[in-house]
Order: C-alpha cells, then structure tokens, then sequence
C-alpha cells in the first residue's frame, strides 16, 4: 500500500484522460485511463498500463491490440462509466462505443482516436504494461479541449495557456546563449 502521504503528492500529477478499447471473439470492452503515453519520437509507439483485473484486459492480451480514444472536456460521463468495470453496470452504456469503417472500437464523438498493435508486455506491480505501435488513427473533435485527471483535484477541462500569445520561451533561451557566445544549439537531436 502507497503510503498516504506520498499517495497525495503523486496525486499531483494531472493526465489526459482516454478510453481504451478492444474486440475480440464478439465481445468489446473498455477502461477508463489516464496511463497511456506516448513513448518514442523515431516510431510511433504507446504504452498503455492495464489492471489484469479489468474486464477488458484478457480481450487485448489475447487480441494483441487496443484503440485509445482521447476524451474531449465534455465527455466526463464517458470517463466516470468507463473508469468502473463495465460489469459493475451490465454493460448498458453502449452508446458511448462507434465502430470505424474497419471494426475498430472507439470512444464516440472523441477528440481522435488510434489502434496499436501490442509488440512487448511487461508485469510492473498490479499492471501490465503494454507497449504497442500505432498503425491507424482517426480525428474526432481536434479543437476541443481535453479532459484531463488527477486523484487529488479530480476531473477537469484543460484551461487557459500557460503563457501570453506571441511569447516563445526557445526564442528566449536562444537570445540567452547568443548573448553568451554560444551557437544555437542543432534541432536534429530530438530531445524535448
């Protein structure tokens, strides 16, 4: 057990809330997350952290993929279905979950969408982690803002900028180090 101190920094942090999805032998199911992450710039390679637990997670292990629908702002009552196991409300919520063209399940009138295809699994803890590559996606509603989660403040809509219009940090930080005598550093490397 988490200790309760620590339990309430880590509760802190704030994430993108999403849907994870997945079909298999006629069966669909989803799982509300905010442990999904983009994880590699070269590929486009996810991890998503699955309870085995959940009722969906026997569907990926098996199916060796999942789809990860990112919820708008407005989709709190998706979230707040999808974040018990659907078995606790007999999977009556159905209206929440399309089907692409393709048979893919994703979450309704989401901000955009993608499928991955499961390469590595690793055990850490209570979760298994699935790291999979995005080979198909679909945009939803790109300019709504996020819904976003955190256990101490709950959930929320992402908010206003975190600087004023016009104002570049980089540019800042560059200005710094030419006044300093050095090159501006190459922009090949890829680190954030």
């Amino acid at each position: 057990m988490i200790d309760q101190k620590l339990k309430r920094a880590l509760g802190q942090m704030i994430k993108g809330v999403q849907v994870v999805a997945c079909t298999h032998d006629g069966i669909t199911r989803a799982y509300t997350s905010h442990w999904v992450s983009q994880v590699a710039f070269e590929e486009p390679i996810v991890m998503a952290s699955i309870s085995p637990k959940h009722d969906t997670y026997p569907l990926i292990a098996a199916a060796g993929w999942f789809t990860v629908s990112v919820c708008a702002g407005d989709q709190v009552d998706a979230g707040q279905y999808f974040s018990y196991p659907g078995r606790k409300f007999r999977y009556m919520a159905d209206e929440f979950i399309t089907t692409t063209e393709d048979g893919w399940p994703v979450l309704t009138d989401c901000i955009a969408w993608f499928r991955a295809e499961v390469f590595e699994r690793k055990t850490m803890g209570d979760h298994e982690l699935f790291f999979a590559r995005v080979n198909e996606f679909g945009y939803g509603r790109l300019k709504e803002p996020p819904l976003i989660y955190s256990s101490r403040h709950g959930w929320r809509i992402t908010g206003d900028k975190a600087r004023p219009p016009g104002v570049s940090i980089r540019d800042q930080l560059l200005e710094r180090l030419a006044a300093a005598g050095f090159d501006a550093p190459a922009d090949d490397d890829g680190d954030e």
